[in-house]
């Protein structure tokens, strides 16, 4: 038989495995949809548009997250902002060890957290003074839970603590519970709290700088003029911009400008602890409470006289370096998510660079004491920070 007419070999194993199905195909639109999961480095929007394509989300989902939004977020105000329930006003939970009882050590320890403007009235209180060596600082930070905290590059400097609620808890008497607020003025020896209300606490200090001498001659708590000081102390504490209503606030700024524009400070020409509680509202206002808590009908800057004090105070010995604006704007619109989900920290406004604070006040005219000064006279550190920024 010719080889061509002979019978094919019977087909081998491998010729008789069945080859595997064919994979199933994949929809072309639905191939495109997916591949931005891989590439996109934001997974939640190619996660919608794989849900929703282009579209809004469903009104369903839409109505869902916000009532659950809104309930949520009510709960924490309750605790981050309590209100009074018949005006809806933010009222400021008492402090848990409000006066300074007894004498404490001489081994004391502040603590502070930068955005807080209660803690600057210390830490400012501290740096006008002359404090520093006297009154060591620890400096807290908004933790991700809203606690203050501690981190390597702003350690707990007495103890190494993570938490300053830890410092509390570590009081000899301990059974701490509460807020875990700032400041914080810690007694060291004793391992307990002495006071944590920030006027208290500014009042304690003038009368240890008045020991110490280290104040140079700076009275902020004079015996003559604590009434006023008490007086105005009270008016700035209830009418901060978070405190009031919008009418109310910008009602009392207009008080304070037309008062500000006759006289160099609140109490005449003597710079005080009245001045010292103004400051760290007034510092704040636009780069914080103009936006973030919509104090909107005007800025800070719009008030000729308020922006002036405002430098002038600012343009102090020492008092810059307490007003770090950037961990400011952190400590509100990256801290307090509520009011502020997104995270996204605005720039610094320009009225409230070093660049504009550093301009003339020109409030020396409105001061007795600069002609004291052209005469000779003076009171060493009072005439001194009056007429810093010369």
């Amino acid at each position: 038989m010719p080889m061509w007419s002979q019978p094919p070999p019977p087909p081998s194993s491998l010729q008789l495995r069945r080859p595997p199905p064919p994979l199933p195909h994949r929809p072309r639109r639905l191939r495109s949809r997916l591949s931005p999961i891989a590439a996109s480095q934001d997974p939640l929007t190619a996660l919608s548009r794989l849900l929703w394509g282009r579209a809004l989300p469903p009104s369903q989902l839409v109505l869902a997250v916000r009532h659950g939004w809104t309930a949520a977020w009510g709960l924490l105000m309750r605790q981050l902002a309590p209100s009074d329930p018949a005006t809806g006003a933010f009222t400021r939970t008492p402090s848990r060890f409000p006066a300074v009882v007894g004498t404490p050590s001489a081994r004391l320890h502040l603590y502070v957290g930068l955005p807080c403007p209660w803690a600057h009235r210390a830490l400012l209180v501290r740096a006008l003074l002359g404090l520093e060596r006297r009154l060591p600082l620890s400096v807290a930070v908004p933790g991700d839970d809203g606690a203050w905290s501690f981190t390597p590059d702003s350690p707990d400097a007495l103890y190494g603590k993570r938490k300053l609620r830890e410092v509390y808890a570590s009081a000899r008497r301990g059974g701490f519970e509460g807020r875990a607020s700032v400041p914080l003025l810690w007694d060291a020896e004793r391992r307990e709290v002495v006071c944590n209300e920030s006027i208290e606490i500014t009042k304690f200090l003038c009368d240890l700088a008045a020991a110490d001498g280290s104040a140079g001659g700076l009275d902020l708590w004079p015996p003559e003029l604590r009434q006023d000081i008490d007086r105005w102390c009270g008016f700035a504490q209830s009418q901060e911009a978070y405190d009031a209503a919008a009418g109310e606030l910008f009602a009392a700024l207009d008080r304070l400008e037309d008062h500000l524009s006759g006289s160099r400070y609140l109490c005449g020409d003597t710079l005080t602890l009245a001045d010292v509680c103004l400051f760290t509202t007034l510092v704040r206002f636009d780069l914080v409470y103009h936006s973030l808590f919509r104090c909107t009908r005007r800025k800070l800057v719009e008030y000729a006289s308020l922006h002036a004090y405002t430098r002038d105070i600012y343009q102090m010995p020492g008092v810059a370096g307490t007003c770090d604006m950037a961990a400011i704007a952190d400590g509100y619109f990256g801290a307090l998510f509520p009011l502020n989900p997104g995270g996204i920290l605005p720039l610094v406004p320009a009225s409230c660079s070093p660049e504009a604070l550093l301009e003339p006040h020109g409030r020396e005219a409105l001061s007795s004491s600069a002609a004291a000064d052209a005469g000779g006279g003076g009171n060493g550190r009072q005439l001194e920070a009056t007429s810093a920024s010369n």
